[in-house]
């Protein structure tokens, strides 16, 4: 049996895992019902939990208010952003169609263009632009009520307390992976490696993953941690729980592609009942 276990909860938060939530993941909802029940079945076992946090102001380079254009209209939700040379273009991911980008924020256009550009060179993912989702202070921003009521009864059974880790407040670039943000910014700390979190999970024996999306946040951070560890067995110490995640609707390709990635690298696949049962 381990004798070190680690879960972490990747933004298992209301504007994704409730349906009325901002960004709602489908299946979100019973996953994290499913993690719940999982930390209460093993809180004698677990030594830490970490919950990560998108946090994001209302101005951010993923949110359709500062694609604005001088109008004052932005974008539609769901609306990819990429380069044709140096000229932003708006990407319809249903009919392909390109539009150009005329941000409101014209003095910001080197700076959105230079975002665009290491973006595309990190060879993740294009730029997307969702709905506000995840506001500092607001309901959606919360932990789901039964995943939290579980972290708590663990930390009152376990004298512990869970490693919170917010991303997202920097409003210029997208930051996913709560290892770092997608392109991390030189003069702000909070976007780059985040060497804490790592040397916690470091620890762990074993680390169970669960939460929100598979596609998206999870994928990134998993990937992100599997990186910075030179030792490549340290994935085997990995398992995810299948059902404690879905993908974001239409980026299910994603999800299916970390997960053949991951799979191959050693990652090992469970369910939130079958784990350590």
């Amino acid at each position: 049996m381990t004798s070190n276990l680690h879960v972490i909860c990747i933004d298992d938060q209301e504007d994704f895992v409730n349906p009325n939530g901002a960004l709602y993941v489908p299946g979100a909802n019973e996953n994290v019902k499913r993690a719940a029940k999982m930390i209460e079945r093993l809180t004698p076992l677990i030594t830490d939990i970490h919950l990560t946090m998108d946090s994001h102001h209302k101005w951010d380079i993923s949110h359709p208010r500062m694609w604005c254009d001088e109008k004052g209209v932005s974008p539609p939700p769901i609306t990819g952003v990429v380069l044709d040379g140096d000229q932003p273009m708006f990407l319809n991911y249903k009919t392909g169609a390109k539009t150009p980008a005329r941000a409101r924020i014209l003095g910001m256009q080197p700076k959105l263009v230079a975002y665009l550009k290491a973006l595309a060179a990190s060879g993740r993912y294009p730029h997307t632009i969702w709905p506000e989702h995840c506001l500092i202070g607001d309901p959606g921003h919360n932990i789901a009520p039964v995943l939290s009521a579980a972290v708590h009864e663990w930390e009152e059974k376990r004298n512990g307390m869970s490693d919170v880790v917010t991303k997202g407040s920097n409003p210029f670039t997208e930051h996913f992976s709560a290892v770092k943000a997608e392109v991390p910014d030189n003069d702000d700390p909070s976007t780059q490696i985040n060497h804490r979190l790592i040397k916690a999970l470091g620890e762990a024996d074993m680390l169970v993953w669960v939460g929100e999306a598979l596609s998206h946040c999870l994928a990134n951070t998993f990937r992100d941690v599997v990186a910075n560890f030179p030792d490549p067995s340290y994935i085997k110490k990995m398992w995810l729980c299948t059902d404690g995640t879905s993908n974001v609707e239409h980026f299910e390709k994603y999800g299916e592609d970390f997960i053949k990635e991951m799979k191959a690298l050693g990652m090992n696949l469970t369910t939130t009942t079958d784990f350590l049962a």
